[in-house]
């Protein structure tokens, strides 16, 4: 067996395992990226960029047939070619995974390690049959994978999760999207706008990460008039019926039978942790069998291991991903000498239309005192001009009138979920950000009479 040692060993070669490995090189350490799988990260394989391309495609169909309300009337059928649709998805998606490929192919020749590493020791890895690393530092940056649920498991293939769509080549006549979250928000959405008949249940009321009471009904009032959209909903059963996937569900009390050609999974996803070795290492596990870790370090309590990205479940996504990387490698670096660095201000966006976005402090965290401003979209001007006019805007302060943060559902959230994730990291007050310009008319405005509703309320109190 072949033996090495270095300074730091990654595993896994994703986002954050990628910047870890580059982080801790340009520290001059000896540095290894160990990798079972493929190269390319789940963002350009399986989640951000493809998802994305199906959601273009989904706002390409329905743009076409809601043009008639400002006067332009699109004569004939909208045709969805399923077989182009999905095409150009994979070839899109490809190419994104290649300019990945091509990152990976400059990283030295001998610092990439092929096969699935086991913990022997804290600081001792074996790499299938034929690499032993000893290590002074590991980063575990493995991932998740999606969580299949034990009532659904009968279904065998019918059952599919976000990574399977990408690979289909047509789109099917029926799905049902079990989970109302991001990924099922996001995808059902778009094969729904793609002519998929899809349905999307949740066992809770819950619904894309907002926990804003009035916002997240907000939400769920817009999707229900284009969505078959159904909350506090069991999965009871299921099994496959002539080729297709019969599922059992509770609602409303009562048991339901219907069939569909694949179920999708989108019902959270789980750690890839499995069969690493870690009960050889003095890793701590809570109640719930996670692996007990600091938030500020992501070093695993008691050891010299890290987690980076979304294996550590903290927040699953892309540039959280690769500050996880870089925080990893560098307090592997200094032996967790030096001051975890600063994180930037949380941010979540919803790929669905409306959107959906969340920023900073949550309605749930906040703090005793905090005030609401409120800017309901169905009046705001440029919503109207553009009939996107829907969605309600919370932003939250403390009592010294501090921007905490904001949840929201409307038009183009994506861009006010910036402003105000770039407000908060300066620390900005509601009067500091109402002194910024707002050009007129934008959608913008609709955010400072949120904000000015704030201030108000501060004042009042």
């Amino acid at each position: 067996m072949k033996e090495i040692q270095c300074d730091v060993a990654v595993i896994g070669a994703g986002t954050a395992g990628m910047t870890a490995y580059r982080t801790a090189k340009r520290a001059g350490k000896k540095t290894l990226m160990i990798e079972s799988g493929p190269y390319g990260t789940m963002c350009a394989r399986v989640g951000c960029m493809p998802s994305k391309l199906l959601i273009a495609a989904a706002d390409a169909a329905h743009h076409a047939r809601h043009t008639a309300p400002f006067g332009v009337h699109v004569d004939g059928n909208i045709r969805i070619d399923g077989k182009e649709v999905m095409d150009r998805v994979r070839r899109e998606r490809d190419r994104f995974v290649q300019f990945v490929l091509d990152d990976v192919e400059g990283f030295d020749a001998e610092d990439k390690v092929r096969g699935h590493a086991r913990f022997v020791s804290e600081h001792v890895l074996e790499v299938d049959d034929h690499t032993r690393i000893t290590a002074g530092h590991v980063i575990i940056a493995t991932g998740s994978s999606p969580v299949r649920p034990k009532e659904l498991e009968a279904l065998g293939d019918r059952l599919i999760n976000n990574e399977d769509v990408f690979n289909w080549t047509d789109l099917p006549k029926r799905v049902l999207v079990v989970g109302s979250g991001v990924i099922g928000l996001e995808l059902g959405q778009a094969l729904a706008r793609l002519g998929v008949d899809v349905a999307i249940i949740n066992r809770s009321q819950s619904l894309a990460g907002l926990s804003d009471p009035e916002v997240r009904e907000a939400g769920r009032a817009i999707f229900t008039q284009e969505l078959n959209l159904r909350a506090d909903v069991a999965v009871l059963g299921s099994e496959l019926v002539d080729g297709k996937a019969r599922v059992r569900l509770q609602i409303d009390g009562k048991e339901v039978v219907e069939d569909y050609d694949y179920v999708l999974g989108a019902a959270g996803r789980s750690p890839q942790l499995d069969n690493m070795g870690l009960e050889n290492t003095p890793v701590q596990w809570d109640s719930k069998g996670r692996a007990v870790y600091d938030t500020a370090s992501l070093q695993l309590k008691g050891t010299s291991i890290y987690l980076a990205g979304d294996v550590n479940q903290r927040a699953p996504i892309l540039h959280e991903a690769a500050d996880d990387g870089r925080l990893a490698a560098l307090q592997a670096v200094s032996n967790g000498q030096d001051e975890p660095m600063a994180r930037r201000a949380r941010m979540a966006v919803v790929f669905s239309d409306p959107q959906v976005a969340v920023v900073g402090t949550p309605f749930k965290s906040l703090p005793e005192g905090a005030v609401t401003g409120s800017v309901n979209f169905g009046n705001q001007g440029r919503a109207r001009v553009m009939l996107v006019n829907r969605g309600l805007l919370h932003v939250y302060a403390d009592k010294n009138g501090t921007f905490l943060g904001a949840e929201m559902v409307g038009p183009q959230a994506e861009h006010i979920a910036h402003l105000l994730a770039w407000s908060l990291q300066m620390g900005l007050t509601l009067d500091q950000m109402l002194a910024m310009p707002f050009y007129h008319p934008v959608l913008e405005e609709g955010l400072r009479t949120a904000l000015r509703q704030a201030q108000s309320a501060l004042r009042d109190k």
